[in-house]
């Protein structure tokens, strides 16, 4: 049995859902899923259709989280991040590269979590076992960036 696979009679993938900005709320950033592709390296086995699902849950995640923070900036008089004083310390645009940070490995987390291998050998599960491990470490860094905007230490410790 021969197969042929005639080159040129399809149509080109659509990229263009991937190229349009996430609008968020007003206060923070709407979220460019290219550079969200570029920055975590995020390969073709992603469709762009899943990619701004991944966006647009993380979005949701990560202000449900800064709810009351941007409540108070808000409260404050602040009408966006921008315009909140970082820290000292701080670089420019400090929150809003925390919050690309939490938004970003949320997104990520969300991505590995869903493009496990499904392969029954040895092999597939230990990808999948790595897959997990980074899915959870993108999670802790997504929370840390929120614990970091917040100003709450990475860490909570209750005594029972």
């Amino acid at each position: 049995m021969t197969s042929l696979i005639s080159y040129g009679t399809g149509s080109e993938p659509d990229d263009s859902e991937e190229s349009e900005p996430i609008a968020n709320n007003d206060f923070w950033p709407d979220i460019e899923p290219a550079d969200f592709v570029v920055v975590e390296r995020i390969d073709s086995s992603a469709t762009p259709a899943r990619i701004k699902t991944a966006l647009q849950i993380a979005i949701t995640d990560v202000n449900r989280q800064l709810a009351d923070w941007q409540a108070t900036q808000i409260g404050k008089g602040h009408e966006s991040h921008a315009s909140v004083e970082p820290p000292v310390w701080a670089i420019a645009d400090h929150f809003k590269t925390l919050y690309l940070r939490a938004v970003y490995a949320t997104a990520k987390a969300t991505l590995l979590e869903r493009y496990r291998d499904q392969s029954a050998t040895p092999g597939g599960d230990n990808s999948g076992q790595a897959k997990d491990e980074a899915a959870d470490d993108y999670r802790r860094d997504a929370r840390w960036a929120v614990c970091d905007i917040e100003g709450k230490p990475h860490s909570t410790v209750e005594l029972i």
